[in-house]
């Protein structure tokens, strides 16, 4: 594979931009090794120029100059937009990566026959920490990438995020835990900002110690991989202040809550 690809993206909404936004600063490309189209060209436009990245006005033109493809439109778009693009995607050197939830390598076989079968296609659901280098890639266990597009996309991507690999019937629960719980951590973090202010704390300095506690606790599990109970346990001395707030949570079903909220979305 090309060393410095041109990386394409079909979409370019929050987590496109996030992904390139990523990309772009962790070094991994440059702005104008980026070209982007969108359904809102004037959009579009105003996004790619502040990260250097090149607006075109269709995804034609984007599988002409790309050499990976993230396909980054909405689920329910792919096989309309995809369809007249089938065949050049399956050119032997464009890689795709799509990141679209629902969609598998399966999925893309039967959406688009013989074409698809030759696609060189990995699957997979990004979060938006990708902007920041401190990103979640939960990707498909199964793909048709060639032994250069594999090393590529572990350079590109392994750059801005940890690379999860899971079977194709558990990316669903796996895009639950990685791409929606970001909310559910920002809800916790503005829930800790508030009790810092209600206790006299500046706002901003409230959610920057509540902010940067969560991405410590998440790097010291993932450097140590210690069970979340025992790094809870460390904490918590006997008779002291840190167990009186886990009591309460208790007493408010915290962890119920949460996995209440992962039911409301696998079985919504």
């Amino acid at each position: 594979m090309n060393e410095s690809p041109t990386i394409g993206f079909i979409g370019f909404g929050n987590m496109g931009g996030a992904i390139a936004q990523g990309l772009i600063d962790a070094g991994a490309v440059e702005g104008a090794q980026v070209v982007a189209c969108a359904a809102h060209y004037d959009r579009l436009a105003a996004r790619a120029e502040a990260l250097g990245v090149r607006a075109v006005r269709s995804a034609a033109e984007v599988v002409d100059a790309a050499d990976v493809v993230i396909v980054a439109i909405k689920p329910y778009q792919i096989e309309s937009v995809l369809a007249p693009l089938a065949g050049a995607l399956a050119d032997a050197g464009t890689m795709v990566v799509s990141i679209a939830a629902g969609w598998t390598l399966d999925t893309y076989r039967q959406a688009f026959g013989e074409a698809g079968e030759r696609m060189h296609l990995q699957c997979t659901i990004p979060n938006t920490p990708m902007a920041v280098g401190k990103g979640v890639l939960v990707t498909e266990d199964v793909d048709s990438l060639t032994d250069g597009q594999h090393a590529l996309f572990e350079r590109l991507f392994g750059s801005i995020s940890l690379i999860e690999r899971v079977d194709s019937a558990h990316m669903g629960i796996a895009m639950c835990v990685a791409g929606c719980a970001p909310a559910f951590t920002a809800m916790y973090i503005e829930a800790l900002g508030d009790a810092g202010v209600k206790y006299g704390l500046q706002r901003a300095t409230a959610y920057r110690l509540a902010a940067k506690m969560v991405e410590g606790v998440g790097a010291l599990a993932i450097a140590t991989g210690e069970h979340p109970g025992a790094m809870k346990d460390a904490v918590c001395s006997p008779g002291g202040t840190t167990i009186k707030g886990v009591a309460s949570l208790e007493d408010s079903a915290f962890r119920g809550a949460v996995i209440r909220a992962v039911d409301a979305i696998e079985q919504g």
